[in-house]
């Protein structure tokens, strides 16, 4: 048996498809954000990422690499194993108390990735609970919808956001049974949030527990940056609070955080924490250093509203198919798959501005699109730059333009923007 053809059929689907994914070669540049060198047929090359998850930028602030290096200067670069072979390293004892003082729970729980934490998390906390159904956003990530199947336990999706919906699965689970809601907060591929005083209140109703993913808000919303919960006064209604520590917070690492109960149960018996090696003192000294930086500053999240706002403005007046969102984030349509590519490709090959093309499975077919993140360091003539590429973009592919929101006066800028040359080349 030729086992090999079985992998290149597997990778020539995903090119007849257009799904194949290149990964660029970035190297960021410290004190430059968003700058990066992009290496490409042994040149290198100054670009800007548009479409970053280190949000606020945090992965390159000063105090934040000082713990890190001060960490490994101390410590050394491993963790040395998992806990139950090495115990907790006491910076990793520092960061999840202030995880759990961030989001005002008793304790706190770190993993190796986001990924990881929904996945062993969901799937140890509904397999403790006799008889759960799990009931499940139709639009959760992928990690969650892992943890739901590796749970074994019954699921029920309902439709995104829809609280109606989701009370009509409660109130047929009946008040006896053992029930855990999942959801997001800030949905990242549309920039969505979640009603959840609304999934709070039918939780209540229904006597069910809530596990809510914060990764896409933590550090960026609320008074310290604990999230949409803590932006909306809605903390202590929720029972398990997910994490990342590799977004706002620009290091690496995923998290819970709950009741001491529920913690402890997760700890003695997720195996995707009890068979994975700890995170490395420098890397929990540094997200503790970032979490801290934001506890005490809005600055940084303040500048990324303005920004990601100005963004939003900019890309609309012009014309350009802004997608509906609520949050930080910036969709832009594109509606085809093989278009999509060729616009990132354009716009890094031409105009030097990186944004990954997101195409099926991660949203769905007809609604490929580019996702941009306004960081607060993305200034206003970065902003204009980006405007004008993407304009150019749009015409020479021909991927259709937001004509019937388009102001007349947007069309007549749009086309002189085409058509006079940009100072400085």
């Amino acid at each position: 048996m030729n086992y090999q053809r079985f992998f290149s059929e597997a990778i020539d689907q995903l090119h007849a498809e257009r799904r194949y994914r290149v990964f660029a070669d970035l190297e960021r540049i410290v004190g430059a954000f968003p700058r990066a060198l992009w290496r490409s047929d042994e040149e290198a090359r100054e670009i800007t990422v548009w479409c970053s998850n280190d949000y606020l930028g945090m992965g390159q602030h000063e105090s934040v690499i000082s713990a890190m290096q001060d960490a490994a200067g101390a410590m050394g670069a491993g963790a040395g194993g998992t806990r139950n072979i090495s115990g907790n390293n006491h910076p990793l004892v520092e960061l999840e108390a202030e995880l759990a003082d961030l989001h005002g729970k008793q304790a706190g729980l770190v993993f190796t990735s986001g990924f990881i934490s929904n996945e062993a998390s969901i799937s140890t906390i509904a397999r403790l609970l006799p008889n759960c159904l799990v009931l499940s956003d139709e639009l959760n990530h992928a990690s969650m919808i892992e943890g739901v199947r590796r749970s074994g336990a019954e699921k029920k999706i309902f439709r995104h956001n829809d609280v109606e919906h989701l009370e009509s699965l409660l109130k047929a689970a009946g008040p006896e049974r053992a029930k855990l809601i999942v959801f997001e907060s800030v949905y990242s591929m549309d920039g969505d949030i979640a009603p959840i005083e609304a999934i709070a209140d039918l939780a209540d109703k229904y006597n069910a527990m809530t596990y809510i993913d914060e990764v896409h808000a933590v550090g960026m919303y609320g008074a310290r940056g604990g999230g949409i919960t803590e932006r909306d006064g809605l903390a202590h209604r929720i029972d398990i609070i997910e994490g990342t520590l590799a977004k706002g917070f620009g290091v690496i690492g995923g998290y819970i955080t709950g009741s001491t109960a529920v913690i402890d149960a997760v700890r003695s018996y997720a195996s995707g924490f009890i068979f994975t090696t700890a995170l490395p003192p420098a890397i929990a000294a540094a997200a503790t250093a970032s979490i801290r930086h934001l506890k005490a500053s809005s600055v940084e999240r303040d500048a990324q509203q303005r920004q990601a706002q100005q963004t939003k403005d900019k890309l609309s007046a012009a014309g350009l198919p802004v997608m509906p969102s609520q949050t930080h984030i910036v969709p832009l349509l594109v509606g085809d798959p093989e278009l999509c590519k060729q616009a990132t490709d354009r716009l890094l090959e031409k105009h030097g501005i990186y944004i990954q093309p997101i195409n099926y499975p991660t949203v769905p077919r007809g609604t490929e699109r580019l996702r941009i993140t306004p960081t607060p360091f993305h200034d206003d003539a970065l902003i204009d730059t980006l405007r004008d590429a993407l304009l150019e973009t749009w015409e020479a592919l021909g991927i259709p333009f937001n004509e019937a929101d388009q102001p007349q006066q947007a069309k007549s800028d749009r086309v002189v923007s085409l058509l006079v040359p940009k100072s400085g080349g």
